[in-house]
């Protein structure tokens, strides 16, 4: 076949000239269209009451319930692969904490205070000694 020279007439090359032309008028047609209402039934969500928007008691009491997830970081440390692989029961990983320094304390990731280590019973506990404000929390972010 490659021998073979494959003639094709100048009416086949202008009637798929035509109908790739009549592809793209019609696929451009119907961008051109506004796009058609959804028909799908009616919104899940009742209307927003504006007028019950004023921090008034009743609407705090539906979030109080809400988890929320609590950390407190003692430090932070980077480390290889090839290290972390090589730990073994009785390692030691030297952190960027300071001992004595305050500890962070995340609420969902977001750094909202600093504490120091108390001890309640057995149990560890955090005393907070600092709450960090929106400013500063974009300060220690731009570090």
């Amino acid at each position: 076949m490659s021998d073979e020279i494959k003639h094709i007439k100048d009416s086949e090359v202008n009637l798929a000239d035509s109908t790739a032309e009549e592809m793209w008028a019609t696929t451009i047609a119907q961008q051109s269209q506004p796009p058609k209402p959804d028909d799908n039934g009616p919104a899940i969500f009742d209307k927003l009451d504006i007028k019950n928007i004023d921090g008034s008691f009743s609407d705090m009491k539906m979030i109080m319930d809400i988890p929320v997830k609590m950390t407190v970081e003692l430090g932070r440390t980077k480390m290889t692969i090839k290290k972390l692989l090589s730990l073994t029961q009785g390692s030691v990983i030297s952190l960027d904490g300071m001992a004595g320094e305050p500890l962070d304390i995340l609420i969902n990731g977001y750094l909202i205070a600093q504490g120091e280590v108390v001890v309640v019973e057995d149990n560890y506990g955090i005393r907070i000694t600092d709450i960090i404000t929106p400013s500063e929390r974009m300060r220690r972010l731009s570090k």
